[in-house]
């Protein structure tokens, strides 16, 4: 060490494990230090044999700078002792496969363990492995896909999904995952029809419950479906169908149900790209108006709205407090907003890396820090809102990323103009 060279007095802690927690006392450094230079100071302390990444928060923020430039950017002195926390630093992920579709993914849904279920332009809901292979096909709609929502269930190997189209209609599905072998696609018919929309709907989401849906459309307009037989579903507004199945694996006569909204929501002027229930009672939605809107469901109001500069094309409810609005479309930035501020107007946080519109943005379902995004810039990209540039850039895609979620808690999966669906594994979130 140059004994000319600056030092900086620290103090590290972190929320690790006895076995990863160094000496709470404070110690110099050179003032020159990064975040590399800070893990290699960790890694020496600990003793470690094999060295493990870290990252650095001060104050909130990720380190990514040096010292010297953190201290005068926080205008804090020299003479300070600088309090800094360490974690694991996000694990480049790795490509576990590339699946080849029929024709553009449009809608992919994370949400289940054993299966990524996805939406394409060619109109069929597919159910994959996470080897890339193909375990389910969905068919009923006439025209692409544009969402796909996954209901909770109690019973595992009951799954119960919904899919949106540009065909006017929504379907639910319900598939037993049990008795065929698992090298053979299953095919599934739907067992409820909602129509209601007068324009292509583009967004599906499934209540808390497993009971209910909302889902938005060309048609500027939100509606709510009753699901579950346990529902009071208005009889005059039900349709019965019946039609035999002979070309499905398990051919058997079941009942077609087509089901009118049980209301209408109000208030967008364009298309609703985005929906949320995200509470009992607690809708968000996003539009090519330029507005974020809060719903309550009960009340059939619109509670909340907030302007934004440009059209929306997605919507993410999450962060600290699962409260935080993301948010993006028509252009490269990512905003996001915390409702509970009152005169919640400019968003608190801004990201900006993308090069092209953002057509989702995700919350990590775990971390209140961590958030995906996917673009017509053909990248995927994930973020720590604790630091204003991106952890993670995927470049796999050769045309436009139009979907993508987070898969079995870390994992990443996307789709776009290019057919492929991709799978992203060993990326870890802290």
């Amino acid at each position: 060490m140059d004994a000319k060279e600056k030092q900086v007095q620290v103090r590290f802690s972190t929320k690790l494990p006895p076995e990863l927690q160094v000496a709470n006392t404070p110690f110099s450094v050179p003032s020159h230090l990064t975040r590399y230079g800070l893990s290699e100071v960790i890694n020496a302390l600990l003793g470690l044999e094999k060295p493990k990444p870290f990252d650095f928060i001060v104050e909130g923020d990720l380190i990514r700078t040096s010292l010297e430039k953190l201290l005068l950017a926080k205008n804090l002195s020299a003479e300070t002792i600088l309090n800094i926390e360490y974690t694991p630093a996000l694990v480049p992920p790795q490509l576990q496969a590339s699946h080849k579709g029929e024709d553009w993914f449009s809608a992919v849904n994370g949400s289940n363990s054993r299966y990524v279920f996805t939406g394409s332009y060619d109109g069929i809901a597919r159910g994959w492995r996470a080897n890339g292979q193909c375990s389910f096909s969905l068919e009923g709609h006439n025209e692409a896909i544009t969402s796909v929502a996954v209901m909770p269930t109690e019973d595992e190997s009951t799954m119960e999904l919904l899919t949106a189209s540009k065909d006017r209609s929504l379907r639910f599905w319900q598939i037993t995952d049990q008795g065929l072998p698992d090298s053979l696609t299953k095919r599934a018919a739907a067992s409820k029809v909602l129509k209601g929309h007068s324009s292509s709907v583009q967004c599906v989401s499934a209540s808390p419950s497993g009971n209910e849906c909302c889902s938005g459309s060309w048609d500027s307009t939100i509606l709510l479906w009753h699901l579950s037989a346990k529902s009071s579903i208005d009889e005059e507004h039900t349709i019965i169908k019946r039609r035999k199945l002979d070309d499905y694996a398990t051919p058997n006569t079941f009942e077609e149900v087509e089901v009118a909204p049980r209301c209408t929501l109000k208030g967008h002027t364009q298309c609703v790209s985005s929906v949320e229930w995200v509470e009992a009672e607690t809708v968000f939605s996003a539009s090519w108006d330029h507005s974020l809107r809060g719903w309550n469901v009960e009340a059939e109001v619109n509670n909340l709205t907030i302007s934004c500069s440009k059209a929306l094309h997605c919507l993410s409810v999450g962060g600290e407090g699962s409260s935080l609005l993301a948010a993006a479309g028509a252009d490269p930035i990512i905003r996001i907003w915390d409702p509970r501020m009152p005169g919640t107007v400019a968003p608190i946080q801004q990201l900006t890396s993308h090069k092209s519109w953002i057509s989702v943005c995700k919350w990590h379902r775990r971390s209140p820090y961590h958030l995906l995004s996917a673009s017509h810039d053909g990248s995927v990209k994930v973020w720590d809102i604790r630091s204003k540039i991106p952890l993670q850039s995927l470049e796999g895609h050769k045309d436009k990323v139009m979907c993508a979620d987070w898969w079995k808690g870390d994992s990443i999966v996307s789709g776009g103009a290019d057919c492929q669906l991709q799978i992203y594994s060993n990326l870890r979130v802290n």
